[in-house]
């Protein structure tokens, strides 16, 4: 039986888009209000108090036209409204936050539906908007760092993260230094001012990527580095053949070089990571994510991990929601870009469905 007082509404208000435009076109993406889908046993009815952008939303809006208005979004907090049948995690009133699935509607909703096993507890010491800084790139930090790269509390040696001033690569560095005392992390940055901001995190060193990294990376780790985590790996497949000892491994996030072969005389093993993978795949062991949102969670409100918002626009609408893809278009920005609250109005022409 359904464990709400009354049945979800059928309708939301969502922002999507349905031509790839650019973020100066007012038609890039618009507001409109969409129909909810049903409601699976293991589903959550989210109100969404609070997302953020990620680089996969601007890579997904640049993808293939849609008849249909495509809601991006992978990043959500808000509070629970309903549950499905079978929920056991959560009950209407709790705080969540999550990233959500590839395969489905994104967050950028009012309402929004999200299978509890990808789904934790937003850390009680946060707002909203901190907390919709966090799930996409904690559960993909979390994952590079311990799934792909098989990491522990006991494992000693050095970490090169590329690109540390991201929003993975923010996550990857305080991880890393939080439970995992024996490495010792090598971030890059593209400025002193960046740099600050990684060392703030906790990275040991920091190295300049815009100058030539391998000089940089082994006067700091004289016999290669053990592990690498990249969001930038295109045409970098030399260098980190380089750099890394013999028997290392990368994991990529980005969609990385088409030839490895550099990397088989040291044996170097390369780890894809997708945190859309357990949801798009139903793999058996989907709850991993909500364990890990419950840690990241633990974590945050003990001190230990910070969120990485760094710019908050509100309202959250489909003006504010461009002007976010435009920030992250940039490549250029540090930490993320996260929008709060809802305008109590959807714009005229928006509710006409005009676009």
């Amino acid at each position: 039986m359904n464990l709400s007082p009354e049945p979800h509404p059928r309708t939301t208000r969502a922002i999507g888009y349905r031509h790839n435009l650019p973020t100066r076109d007012p038609s890039s993406l618009i507001e409109e209000v969409v129909k909810i889908g049903p409601m699976g046993p293991h589903d959550l009815l989210v109100e969404v108090k609070a997302v953020s952008v990620n680089p996969v939303d601007v890579k997904v809006r640049a993808g293939s036209p849609t008849s249909d208005l495509r809601v991006l979004g992978f990043d959500a907090a808000g509070t629970v409204l309903e549950v499905g049948t079978e929920v056991t995690l959560f009950a209407p009133g709790d705080d969540v936050f999550y990233a959500g699935s590839i395969a489905r509607p994104g967050t950028n909703q009012q309402l929004h539906l999200v299978d509890e096993r990808i789904t934790g507890p937003k850390p009680s010491t946060l707002s909203f908007a901190d907390a919709a800084s966090m799930p996409l790139t904690a559960i993909t930090a979390w994952e590079s760092l311990f799934d792909r790269l098989a990491l522990n509390s006991e494992s000693v040696g050095a970490l090169l993260v590329v690109g540390a001033t991201g929003g993975v690569g923010s996550l990857i560095v305080q991880l890393a230094r939080a439970l995992m005392p024996g490495v010792k992390v090598i971030a890059t940055a593209s400025d002193e001012i960046r740099g600050d901001w990684v060392r703030d995190l906790g990275a040991h060193h920091f190295v300049n990527h815009r100058s030539d990294l391998a000089p940089q990376v082994l006067s700091l780790a004289p016999e290669g580095v053990d592990w690498i985590f990249t969001a930038h790996s295109a045409g970098q497949i030399a260098t980190y053949a380089t750099l890394l000892r013999p028997f290392g491994a990368i994991v990529a996030i980005d969609d990385g070089p088409r030839d490895v072969a550099p990397l088989k005389a040291k044996s170097i093993s390369w780890h894809w990571e997708l945190m859309f993978t357990r949801s798009l795949q139903q793999t058996a062991d989907m709850i991993e994510q909500h364990k890990l949102l419950h840690e990241i969670a633990g974590l945050v409100d003990a001190g230990t991990v910070q969120p990485t918002a760094t710019e908050v626009l509100s309202p959250i609408s489909a003006e504010t929601l461009r002007e976010a893809h435009r920030r992250v278009e940039t490549g250029r920005t540090v930490g993320k870009v996260v929008l709060e609250g809802w305008a109590k109005e959807m714009p005229d022409r928006t509710s006409r469905g005009s676009h």
